[in-house]
């Protein structure tokens, strides 16, 4: 039997990978995830990594630009052209001749703006001085790592993302409130806000804590859209980055280290805040959605 466990409170799209996104009323959703999210991102033309917000040190700024469509994308479709604004205020659009120059020169590192992955899709990954953050020991140091389908090649597992495809591991991402108002409890001095986590769907729930450990492998109903859990959502140094009003905190992530670990897919013990999933029947998704369980 069916049982409610809260509605859609926020949805959230992120046009260019890493960059600041758009809030939405409604959008369409499919097994690629919602409509639009993380169609573009920047490659280092130099190395050929994508370029992440993950590695604060090389790209600092990027996670205060900001990138929103200039039309509805529609799945199935090719997505529409971007407006990018620059965190030094400049803007220019995905589709002009010169996009590759402007982003370039901001960053004063020769990057591409892509549709398309590449191959082996590899980003450089800095894992702060935190205690206990990173299964493999990690610390103050920065590490190459696989995302999206390389990930799941590397570790022979089917992949849930296409070979094409932006996202780190899943194509959607869910959190709750309750899990939210649970880390404005435990870390009263700090700015806990659901831009810090980056997820596509904010639930406001009906229960309290971190109610979303409990999903995994259940799935969710909106509506005419099913939803399956899959993975819990380890945590990384984003959580901690300044952006807009929010000031750089490290006290985020460690409060996850201390009251919100998971073996993630039998690779270790991680902090841990929302759920992975991916689309099971396709549809369109709205703010005040009613979302069942079972």
């Amino acid at each position: 039997m069916a049982e409610q466990v809260g509605t859609i409170e926020a949805l959230w799209r992120f046009p260019v990978k890493s960059m600041q996104g758009e809030q939405l009323d409604a959008t369409e959703v499919s097994a690629s995830g919602l409509a639009g999210d993380r169609a573009y991102a920047l490659i280092d033309a130099t190395t050929g990594k994508v370029v992440s917000a993950k590695n604060p040190r090389l790209w600092p700024n990027i996670l205060n630009c900001h990138a929103r469509f200039l039309k509805p994308p529609r799945i199935g479709e090719e997505p529409p052209p971007v407006l990018i604004t620059l965190a030094n205020g400049t803007s220019v659009t995905s589709d002009a001749s010169d996009v590759d120059t402007v982003l370039s020169t901001f960053f004063a590192r020769k990057v591409l703006l892509a549709r398309t992955a590449p191959v082996d899709l590899t980003i450089d990954q800095y894992h702060p001085d935190v205690a206990d953050l990173d299964p493999a020991g990690h610390r103050d140091m920065i590490v190459e790592a696989r995302i999206g389908s390389a990930f799941f090649a590397e570790e022979g597992l089917p992949s849930p993302v296409s070979d094409s495809a932006f996202f780190d591991l899943f194509p959607l991402s869910v959190l709750t409130t309750s899990a939210l108002d649970r880390l404005r409890v435990l870390a009263p001095a700090s700015a806990i806000d659901e831009r810090r986590f980056r997820m596509n769907i904010i639930v406001a729930a009906t229960g309290s804590g971190f109610i979303e450990n409990s999903w995994l492998d259940r799935r969710l109903t909106v509506g005419d859209v099913d939803i399956d859990v899959k993975l819990p959502d380890p945590r990384c140094v984003m959580t901690t980055l300044a952006q807009q009003d929010l000031p750089h905190d490290s006290t985020v992530l460690r409060t996850l280290v201390k009251h919100n670990r998971f073996d993630v897919g039998g690779g270790g013990l991680y902090p841990c805040a929302g759920m992975y999933a991916v689309i099971a029947s396709p549809g369109t998704i709205r703010c005040g959605d009613r979302i069942t369980i079972s």
